[in-house]
């Protein structure tokens, strides 16, 4: 390596790395302000307006796009033809370029962002030069991060191809998640809907941190941040106290959080292997936790609990009282930390409330993969439609509704009872609905809190046999999507049993 063009934005480790090349015999090229740092270490620099005899115009927006730049970036020293018109041009070759790039995400979550001030953070120059050393890795080292910079200072003047290799590939993701990320914001802040499904689709998400393992030891797990994650972010919350979280407790943690946040009352919800096992509401949380927990006590051991509210010290002592592996809330009061604080090993997670916003869901496919929006439709009890003799109670349409929201998170098929707030038996991901029933039935007649209880069916009812179920454990009235070609078989056998159901108009499959 002979020749070297240095342009960074972020300058960490830059002098280290200028006096390491310079002290190898490498003559530096750079761009304005990396300039001005080389300089003011005492090292000769020469400036890319030398090279190219342009000067940087359009306030810095162009200066390195020119022949004299890139056919120095391109030329191969293995074609004699191209080193031999780099000769007739008088054009020098690089041989190792050194460039990150404007600070765009950075620029998005300044107070005064705006979209001019942010198109002028969108690198033009930089991602040319950093794929143009990437292609001609062989004859070019290229260096996007500065981590890199002592690998690159003790590899010597002839760095082995596998690091050049490695190195290109690093640029390359880099300029693809750079563009993946101005893409993203811009079309965020169009505040409207726009197609979820482009022709072309960029994933982008950032390296968060390495986990210890999958779902099981023998597989390898990370857990990655949104390119802008914003409010209520489960991967970017705060860890209070507790060890390391895992792949299943942020698993766990993402189902309950995803679920607590859904309620405007005081909700505690407790999930076990990513399935709900104990939701309530209350007016008060320390209240909602007890229900919960009472919902299906074994289940809990080991559990993960999200809260909706800010955790009291009361709420802390409920919770610290069971083996737990996770609680998630929006904020804990200093008492409430310093009481989970005494059991070591629970993970104590910080979460903005946040509002849901509009997503897409990816499930990977051999060879592709499914995308959709997720589930997130408002529960508007409003709409629903009484379809029996008998009307259900307004007691009866707060369980309803509860059950409703809580269907939403168990896997299919999916059935859910519910009283005085707080679910009482929850059956889901059985390849029958009769068979989905019968557990959920079992759990709450276990608890001797069947009879009274509402249910609610993440489908409708191809025969009546659930109904029949249900009203055999004394549950009272019943929520469904509706739309069978048997809906009349099933209503029938609730007006005869002097039950109320209601028909959503909704399904709420998750498999």
């Amino acid at each position: 390596m002979r020749r070297a063009l240095l342009s960074v934005a972020d300058k960490t480790g830059l002098a280290n790395f200028a006096r390491g090349l310079a002290q190898q015999g490498v003559e530096l090229v750079s761009t304005g302000g990396t300039a001005a740092s080389i300089a003011g270490l005492g090292l000769r620099v020469g400036t890319v307006s030398e090279v190219t005899g342009f000067p940087e115009i359009l306030d810095g927006r162009v200066k390195t796009l020119h022949p004299r730049i890139h056919a120095g970036l391109l030329a191969r020293g293995d074609h004699p033809e191209h080193v031999q018109q780099l000769r007739e041009h008088g054009i020098e070759p690089f041989h190792l370029v050194a460039v990150n790039l404007y600070p765009f995400r950075q620029a998005t979550s300044a107070p005064q962002a705006n979209l001019e001030t942010v198109l002028e953070q969108i690198d033009v120059g930089g991602p040319a030069l950093l794929r143009a050393a990437a292609k001609n890795y062989r004859h070019v080292l290229v260096v996007c991060d500065p981590a890199d910079y002592a690998e690159v200072l003790a590899s010597g003047p002839n760095p082995p191809e596998a690091l050049r290799y490695r190195l290109a590939v690093k640029a390359f993701r880099h300029t693809a998640f750079y563009d993946a990320a101005i893409a993203e914001w811009l079309e965020r802040r169009e505040h409207r809907p726009s197609a979820p499904f482009p022709a072309e689709l960029t994933l982008a998400f950032q390296l968060q941190s390495a986990l210890r393992y999958g779902e099981n030891p023998h597989q390898r797990a990370a857990v990655y941040a949104d390119l802008f994650p914003g409010p209520g972010s489960l991967v970017t919350a705060a860890q209070l106290g507790g060890k390391e979280l895992s792949y299943n407790n942020l698993n766990d943690a993402g189902c309950a959080w995803e679920l607590a946040r859904e309620f405007p009352e005081a909700a505690a919800v407790v999930v076990k292997h990513a399935t709900p096992c104990g939701v309530a509401v209350a007016r008060d949380l320390e209240v909602a936790f007890g229900k919960a927990r009472a919902a299906d006590p074994v289940s809990i051991f080991g559990g993960v609990v999200a809260l909706n509210r800010t955790v009291t010290a009361a709420v802390a002592r409920a919770l610290a009282d069971v083996f737990l592996e996770v609680v998630v809330a929006p904020g804990y009061e200093a008492q409430a930390q310093e009481i989970l604080a005494r059991r070591h090993d629970l993970r104590v997670l910080q979460v903005d409330q946040g509002v849901p916003r509009p997503r897409l869901e990816f499930r990977p496919l051999p060879g592709g993969m499914l995308l959709q929006e997720a589930d997130l439709m408002a529960v508007n009890p409003d709409r629903w439609r009484q379809v029996t003799a008998r009307a259900a109670t307004p007691a009866e349409i707060a369980d309803m509704v509860l059950a409703w929201r809580v269907v939403r998170a168990v896997r299919s098929n999916a059935i859910v009872l519910a009283r005085d707030g707080a679910t009482t038996g929850i059956g889901g991901g059985q390849t029958s609905r009769i068979g989905a029933a019968r557990i959920a039935v079992a759990m709450a007649e276990a608890q001797g809190r069947a009879s009274g209880s509402v249910m609610a069916s993440d489908a409708f009812f191809p025969f009546p046999d659930v109904v029949g179920a249900a009203a055999a454990c004394g549950v009272t009235a019943i929520v469904q999507p509706g739309g069978s070609l048997r809906d009349a078989d099933s209503i029938a056998a609730a007006d005869q049993q002097g039950m109320a159901m209601l028909f959503t108009g909704v399904r709420h499959f998750r498999h």
